[in-house]
């Protein structure tokens, strides 16, 4: 391998899911925003965005319901 060639590794939903939660919290390095930038697909980040907020909001319900109860 040459100094410059930049190694992608095949993108996935773990992938996905793991940039959309630690934007969720709020915490993202840069160099790791940019490495999701070029490896995640924009359809791959909505799907994972979908998902992440219908488990979010489950939750809370779901603690909301426990707590009323």
């Amino acid at each position: 391998m040459t100094e410059g060639t930049v190694v992608k590794s095949k993108p996935s939903a773990l992938h996905a899911m793991r940039a959309v939660l630690w934007s969720f919290i709020g915490i993202r390095s840069k160099s790791e925003y940019q490495a999701d930038i070029t490896r995640l697909t924009m359809g791959q980040i909505i799907v994972a965005g979908v998902i992440g907020a219908i488990l979010f909001v489950m939750t809370l319900l779901l603690v909301v319901y426990f707590v009323t109860k």
